[in-house]
């Protein structure tokens, strides 16, 4: 059975996005970035909501091109177009680089996906995590908390019809005071 991850950059008030879906208040360092890229590496199949992946597909694709791009930044855009892709949406007709467009039960399609054999899948963007969260199939949280106060966006965590209790398996820092701790789910 494959295990499911959900991480990304969060403000310290709890979220992904501040208001209009600004990101740009996350830009990584160059060791964050790294931690990222080694995360992404392990992982086998990303599952995508629309919005994150109208994000990822709009730059990643030619990440590696950019004249000012980083050996990680490059590795990172090589490894995000290597990588198998499903996205999760019924308003966009065609996707591209490595990935399926899925328009059906996203949590039927998910838990399908966990049953396989095979390496860890991540998913991306709030509205599907969500729904993956609520439906208890995320096993294993990245949480990279930001010294940001953002006061309003796009929440990390969805609400929930019950507790779920975690386990903190990992702590690390970085600079500029970011934090990342990693939660694991308790069955």
């Amino acid at each position: 059975m494959r295990k499911l991850r959900y991480g990304m950059n969060v403000s310290l008030d709890g979220y992904i996005a501040a208001p209009g879906d600004d990101i740009g208040w996350s830009e990584p360092n160059d060791e964050l970035f790294q931690w990222w890229l080694d995360e992404e590496r392990a992982i086998e199949l990303f599952l995508y909501g629309r919005k994150l992946w109208e994000i990822m597909s709009s730059y990643w694709p030619t990440g590696d091109q950019q004249p000012d791009a980083t050996p990680a930044q490059i590795e990172f855009a090589r490894n995000w177009r290597d990588t198998p892709k499903v996205v999760f949406s019924s308003t966009i007709g065609t996707v591209d680089w490595n990935a399926r467009l899925f328009d059906g039960d996203a949590i039927a399609e998910i838990t399908r996906l966990k049953a396989e054999n095979g390496g860890p899948m991540r998913v991306g963007g709030a509205a599907i995590a969500g729904a993956a969260m609520r439906a208890g199939l995320i096993d294993e949280y990245a949480v990279v908390t930001h010294p940001i106060l953002l006061g309003g966006g796009r929440p990390f965590f969805a609400a929930l019809d019950g507790w779920v209790n975690l386990n903190l398996v990992g702590t690390r820092t970085f600079p500029g005071g970011v934090v990342m701790n990693r939660y694991e789910t308790r069955r």
